[in-house]
């Protein structure tokens, strides 16, 4: 940051502010602090008669790989509506979520992953604005070294452990940037 969104001063500095614990972006001249939070992506597990939804991206990042529908909340939104409208966004699919399914923390990217399960409601689906393709998997086709992320391999792998027992508790999890050691 350069100037500060509130009073337009060229002062800002990056310290802790008086009365925190952290550093952070704040005005000297309006004593306005900048707080920078965590993204929010929500998504959904969609499923149709056994099989998984999943999109090919076509954007970056991983562009070309496949993930589960899902991407950044908008503002004014809830979590559901959020996984809901990328669900429709991304695979021209209209989901009936149920219940929060994983989380996963990426500190090291400032961002939080939230997937619901669900349903398709009618079976429908269609390439959307961000996918290059996108099909309904069984659990022998998913194509495991082609997904995009580790959030998405993770609930899908839990996805098929819990499909064994018919129990699909919330997990939260933390991941750690690449190149880390698993624990």
């Amino acid at each position: 940051m350069k100037f500060c969104s509130h009073c337009g001063s060229d002062q800002l500095r990056f310290d802790v502010p008086e009365g925190d614990n952290r550093p952070r972006y704040w005005c000297p001249a309006c004593q306005i602090i900048h707080y920078q939070n965590p993204k929010i992506v929500v998504g959904s597990l969609p499923v149709w008669e056994g099989r998984i939804l999943l999109c090919k991206r076509s954007i970056q990042p991983r562009a070309g790989y496949w993930t589960l529908p899902a991407g950044f909340m908008e503002n004014g939104e809830t979590l559901q509506e959020g996984a809901i409208r990328e669900t429709w966004e991304e695979a021209c699919a209209t989901v009936n979520l149920t219940d929060l399914y994983t989380v996963f923390n990426l500190p090291h990217i400032y961002q939080v992953y939230m997937f619901f399960l669900g349903e398709l409601a009618d079976g429908r689906y269609g390439v959307g604005e961000e996918s290059s393709d996108v099909g309904l998997f069984l659990p022998k086709e998913i194509p495991w070294d082609e997904l995009a992320f580790p959030t998405v391999t993770r609930t899908l792998r839990f996805y098929l452990q819990d499909l064994a027992t018919g129990e699909f508790p919330i997990r939260v999890q933390d991941i750690a940037p690449l190149g880390t050691p698993e624990p």
